[in-house]
């Protein structure tokens, strides 16, 4: 893959091309739109708060990676931006509108079941069941350079996630808090289960043991008599 994004350069570009897609009136977009595109607290994983300065820094980086660029509109004295990702006449990717659909998820809120983006995608393209977005999967895996690639599936779960490869290569994927609390959790019970067994074991022992006293008591006091 020739193109290798950071965390702000997916975000910046997932919002660029979920804007042009969702509301075409809205784009291009002035900064300031995209920096409130960028720290959405819906539609977003993980959810930032990235300062204008940090988002002019990322456009101007992927200006120069010849992602982005301004746009020129009349009378108008903000600058506006939008991407070059895909479907341009300066870019070679071409991709159909499912796969630009799933991918802008995946920029926008990172590895996801086919389950979870057939709901998600539903502003940019409406696919007619799960089986389409797992068929528009599959051939972006299958391209001589992949786009995506599916994650091995997780515990416990029925599903298998799928991570874009426009970045590093992820990662297994790390429990989150609450699994975490819930795993430190679980420990604690049966630790304290364990304890409580040993407990009782060691109180059964102890009677047993002043069973054997008062028998051996009882049995004294039956010979002297």
């Amino acid at each position: 893959m020739n193109m290798n994004f950071s965390l702000y350069e997916t975000r910046v570009l997932g919002c660029l091309i979920e804007k042009a897609i969702s509301t075409p009136d809205q784009y291009p977009l002035s900064l300031n739109a995209l920096v409130n595109a960028c720290n959405q607290k819906s539609n977003r994983d993980p959810i930032l708060e990235l300062k204008e300065t940090t988002v002019q820094d990322t456009v101007d980086g992927l200006i120069k990676k010849f992602q982005v660029s301004r746009a020129s509109g009349y009378g108008s004295r903000v600058t506006k931006y939008q991407h070059r990702f895909c479907n341009t006449e300066f870019g070679e990717l071409k991709l159909s509108e499912r796969a630009v659909a799933i991918l802008c998820e995946l920029f926008l809120r990172g590895p996801q079941t086919p389950g979870e983006l057939r709901t998600r995608t539903d502003r940019l393209y409406k696919f007619a069941d799960v089986t389409e977005v797992e068929t528009e999967l599959e051939s972006l895996s299958a391209r001589d350079e992949p786009l995506v690639m599916k994650l091995p599936r997780e515990p416990g779960k029925r599903e298998s996630r799928y991570a874009h490869l426009f970045s590093d290569a992820p990662h297994a994927p790390s429990l989150s808090t609450d699994e975490r609390e819930s795993c430190d959790a679980a420990g604690s019970d049966r630790e304290r289960l364990a304890t409580l067994e040993k407990q009782v074991h060691e109180l059964q022992l102890g009677f047993e043991e002043l069973r054997q006293k008062i028998e051996s008591t009882k049995n004294t006091s039956d010979i002297n008599i």
